[in-house]
């Protein structure tokens, strides 16, 4: 259903594109031909979808060629949009005469430029993908009982690794935290994909089995280890990280860490009966593979909640949407006395392209006071 959807998406606009570009730009002697390349190239990502994944060359080569031309139909289904729009505003408003628009000079130049500009947003957005990035938080919430007077989390999700993942990136990945020198390393979920028989997936967990904070390495399960049915844990057990089904643990007699299984559950906990199960002597930190739910947690003594699994839309305009779905959809919000933080991701499931957001580590910066009022400050 969900590549059906997708198809769809993608061959509507497609049939917009292909005869919008046959009308302005090409030339009745090469429609033939323009029609033959722009069928061929088209047809990529509905033909990957017919071969069963791990059938080997046909498959992987079609799937990696379609990962890019599906941002780039995107991006050129938009510019084509726009310069449609253009023309409307032009014939209402006669800015450049209807000659010149029509001109050999524009079916020359016109559609080398769109493609140019898809092209360039692309490997913008590869660019973007690549690139690791911090984001900071600094927060203060109540201390309670706690004796420890600050706290330094790093916080990631949406790994979505399997046998074919970069290992380069995760050794930056591993090196970039090791930098940050967190007490304790947090992932939010969707980290793990498909089945963890092979060498290359040996070497991930080892990979990040090298983490060890202080305070210890824990993770919850997101809707494609549910998927993927990565939720007996093997993979997680063998890199280093202790799963929170569910479940609540005291750190260090400094903080209770909670993590809540992804709502594909059927068994998972309501919020209320979760809380119950942390002390009310100590700051409630809790992880949530959805940031769904915002009022329901704000209304309990949760200090604090870190999620992921939007990827903030990952491509523009589709951020639009996730801002609409989620109250909060990347970045921080404050409910009453409970802060949410949301990651972009530190990786991304489909098209290896982000136009927007970014490939994030959050460190956030916890200050335990005795105020019972709390506050934030994002450092760019």
């Amino acid at each position: 259903m969900f590549h059906t959807i997708i198809t769809l998406s993608y061959v509507i606009p497609n049939i917009y594109v292909f005869a919008r570009i046959w009308h302005h730009f090409i030339k009745r002697q090469y429609r033939v031909q323009y029609t033959i390349v722009y069928l061929i190239l088209a047809s990529v990502y509905p033909v990957s979808n017919m071969f069963p994944q791990g059938t080997g060359f046909p498959s992987e080569f079609l799937s990696v060629i379609a990962d890019y031309l599906l941002p780039f139909y995107l991006y050129l289904f938009l510019f084509v949009l726009l310069f449609d729009i253009f023309l409307l505003i032009n014939f209402i408003f006669k800015i450049i005469p209807s000659g010149k628009l029509h001109s050999d000079r524009i079916k020359l130049y016109g559609l080398p430029s769109l493609i140019f500009l898809a092209a360039s947003v692309v490997v913008a957005g590869v660019i973007n993908f690549s690139t690791i990035r911090i984001s900071e938080y600094k927060i203060e919430i109540p201390a309670r009982s706690s004796t420890l007077s600050h706290l330094k989390i790093a916080f990631a999700a949406d790994f979505h690794l399997n046998a074919n993942t970069n290992i380069s990136f995760l050794k930056k990945f591993v090196k970039r935290v090791e930098e940050i020198n967190p007490d304790i390393l947090l992932y939010g979920g969707d980290i793990v994909e498909g089945h963890r028989d092979d060498g290359d997936m040996s070497r991930i967990e080892n990979l990040l089995k090298q983490l060890r904070p202080k305070f210890g390495t824990y993770g919850v399960l997101g809707n494609h280890e549910y998927y993927a049915g990565q939720d007996r844990g093997s993979f997680f057990d063998k890199a280093g990280i202790t799963l929170l089904r569910d479940s609540v643990v005291v750190i260090n007699n400094a903080f209770s860490l909670g993590g809540r299984l992804d709502s594909h559950y059927r068994n998972r906990k309501a919020i209320d009966d979760l809380v119950k199960k942390a002390t009310d002597s100590l700051p409630l930190i809790i992880i949530d593979h959805r940031p769904t739910e915002l009022e329901q947690v704000s209304k309990t003594k949760v200090d604090m909640q870190l999620s992921g699994h939007t990827h903030n839309g990952q491509l523009f305009p589709i951020n639009l949407i996730t801002r609409r779905v989620y109250e909060l959809s990347w970045g921080y919000k404050k409910k009453r006395n409970t802060h949410f933080l949301v990651t972009s991701g530190i990786r991304l499931w489909g098209p290896p392209v982000r136009t927007t957001g970014k490939s994030e580590i959050m460190v956030i910066h916890i200050t335990f006071t005795g105020s019972h009022q709390s506050s934030v400050n994002y450092a760019k």
